[in-house]
């Protein structure tokens, strides 16, 4: 199984934690994060009906295994998956997976924040939200200066 993995079908928590942990004994903490679709954006309360995320096929995932890279280079952690729906998404769906196995928690919950930050800021992802009001393409980075000087991650224009 690879690190990264962008796909239509949703993940098992359950087996991406089991995979990370498959024969290593030296992973003693697995960190994970689960970020869900919400019904809003910019604050409106039950604005979004569902939403449509697009990706560049072969550039998204090795700008995210990039990323896993420079986590082993930054952190003492065993490994990382990273996992990205993609299609449309509807409120509550699971929509993103970082998951982090390291000897200790603190690495993995470093790697993890690390990894999900530029997830949020800098991976290349395109979203349609389906509202009342009609669709709209929006870039799906948000801006997040602090998340990015805290890890020393300068913006990206792609």
């Amino acid at each position: 199984m690879s690190r990264v993995s962008i796909q239509t079908e949703d993940f098992d928590l359950t087996q991406e934690v089991q995979f990370l942990r498959m024969g290593d004994t030296r992973v003693g903490a697995v960190c994970s994060f689960v970020g869900t679709v919400r019904d809003r954006t910019q604050g409106a309360p039950g604005s979004i009906s569902s939403m449509e995320l697009e990706h560049y096929p072969g550039m998204t995932e090795k700008a995210i295994e990039a990323m896993i890279d420079q986590a082993l280079q930054r952190f003492d952690i065993c490994s990382a998956r990273v996992v990205h729906r993609v299609g449309v998404l509807q409120p509550l769906d699971q929509i993103v997976l970082v998951a982090v196995a390291s000897a200790h928690r603190g690495e993995s919950f470093k790697a993890c924040e690390f990894l999900m930050d530029y997830l949020k800021t800098q991976a290349p992802f395109w979203k349609k939200e389906q509202t009342a009001d009609g669709a709209r393409w929006v870039d799906a980075r948000i801006r997040d200066d602090q998340a990015l000087a805290r890890w020393g991650i300068e913006a990206s224009n792609f």
